[in-house]
């Protein structure tokens, strides 16, 4: 196994116990839910197997369900996420980056990481209140939750790639 297997894995484990452990707890406002879960499929470094990435997503999609009561909604919303992610991510990377690049805030830079980002989390957002609420009598409130989650999702994501190092 590789030593990259290792690092998903820790990583999986990270995500998952922080979002059941802390996140799933912080309801700003009655709407804004910090999913950052998210930023583990954001992550995928370019040309990795589709499958891989699916199965990756899926499985964190139902231990999250699992944790925080909803049932198949982050799985389905995850996956979705991930089935997308190599398509959203191919117009903003350089035409003459490796093979092997992983999107970052610093091997991007900062507009492209940004507009990429936020694709996704809106995305993801919008599918993963749509099944969760199953209803549209409420649109105000969904569209506040939609827009609420995707601005502090965003936030943290931001903070999290200024943070890191490559």
């Amino acid at each position: 196994m590789s030593i990259d297997f290792f690092k998903k894995l820790a990583s999986f484990l990270a995500f998952c116990l922080v979002q059941v452990l802390v996140l799933n707890r912080i309801h700003l406002f009655g709407v804004a839910t910090p999913l950052l879960y998210v930023y583990f499929v954001l992550g995928f470094r370019r040309n990795y197997p589709k499958w891989g990435l699916l199965l990756w997503a899926f499985t964190m999609g139902v231990v999250i369900d699992s944790f925080s009561n909803t049932p198949g909604v982050a799985a389905g919303s995850l996956t979705f996420i991930a089935a997308l992610q190599p398509y959203v991510l191919a117009p903003f990377i350089p035409r003459d980056s490796a093979d092997d690049m992983r999107p970052s805030l610093h091997g991007m830079g900062g507009a492209p990481y940004f507009y990429y980002s936020l694709i996704l989390v809106f995305i993801y957002c919008l599918l993963f209140f749509s099944l969760e609420m199953f209803s549209f009598f409420n649109w105000i409130y969904w569209g506040e939750c939609i827009l609420g989650s995707t601005a502090l999702i965003m936030l943290l994501i931001l903070v999290l790639e200024s943070v890191r190092r490559n």
